[in-house]
């Protein structure tokens, strides 16, 4: 028994087949064991909620996470918790964990709109993007999430890392967390997320690139690489807060938000 008592199973083939409409029978069965469903759905049935789920489901892939700099904090502060993103997967929920902790469940977590189906952190989760596109109703749960008292965590790429010149790092940093947070007077938190995915993972995103492909096919991998990522350690550094008195026009925000990745990249 769970503290909700709620089934948070995900039905894979409903979503496919609403996405895909004649879809085969054949490709619904494959992506249900590349997502190993049957596994994340034994976990999802519990219906654990919010920075619980989080909790619980790094106890279910026996995963930890060291955490240094969390004493830079204050517990009254307001903060834009700005990470690097190289897994997709643990990364976030490891964040949320952490995070959600030490601020009593009060943060916020951006992602794409497509992570809503995951009903157990769907209270901690405000969607960003709507098929590649901002909308304006999503616009508004943005900005009134900035404008909250609760902590906001966000990956600015966008995207998790990729391997780009030769080194395995985050897109470029778009500027919405430097407009926001400057807006709604956040200071900005760097984080960096120690982690990698597979070679696999790598190479069938630089093979998309090289065929001109430009759907996101590594990204349908991304439930294997959590899957995979059972019983491992990471590393979690989180650096300075930074008022938003710094983020001048001096630098464009666009300018400002790769400075914050590269004092991200530079937590060792």
């Amino acid at each position: 028994m769970t503290s909700s008592g709620k089934n948070y199973e995900i039905d894979l083939e409903g979503l496919l087949r609403s996405r895909f409409p004649g879809i085969p029978d054949y490709a619904v069965k494959a992506a249900g064991k590349i997502f190993h469903m049957d596994f994340l759905n034994t976990f999802f049935r519990r219906g654990y909620e919010g920075v619980e789920f989080c909790t619980e489901c790094l106890k279910y892939l026996d995963v930890k996470v060291e955490v240094e700099g969390l004493e830079k904090l204050r517990p009254d502060g307001r903060y834009t918790l700005a990470s690097n993103h190289p897994l997709g997967g643990i990364d976030g929920v490891a964040e949320c964990e952490v995070f959600g902790r030490f601020f009593g469940g009060k943060i916020r977590f951006m992602v794409n709109d497509f992570l809503m189906s995951i009903k157990g952190l769907a209270p901690l989760m405000v969607p960003v993007n709507k098929i590649g596109a901002q909308s304006r109703e999503l616009s508004a749960l943005t900005a009134e999430a900035f404008s909250s008292s609760d902590q906001v965590i966000i990956f600015p790429s966008g995207k998790c890392s990729r391997k780009i010149g030769g080194v395995i790092q985050d897109p470029e940093w778009k500027k919405t967390f430097i407009t926001k947070s400057v807006s709604s007077g956040r200071e900005i938190v760097p984080v960096r997320f120690f982690g990698r995915n597979s070679g696999r993972f790598y190479f069938v995103d630089e093979a998309c690139k090289a065929l001109g492909i430009k759907a996101n096919l590594s990204m349908g991998l991304l439930p294997d690489e959590l899957y995979r990522g059972r019983g491992k350690t990471y590393r979690m550094v989180i650096g300075d807060p930074i008022p938003p008195s710094v983020f001048d026009s001096s630098k464009s925000p666009l300018q400002w938000a790769a400075w914050v990745r590269e004092k991200a990249y530079s937590l060792k």
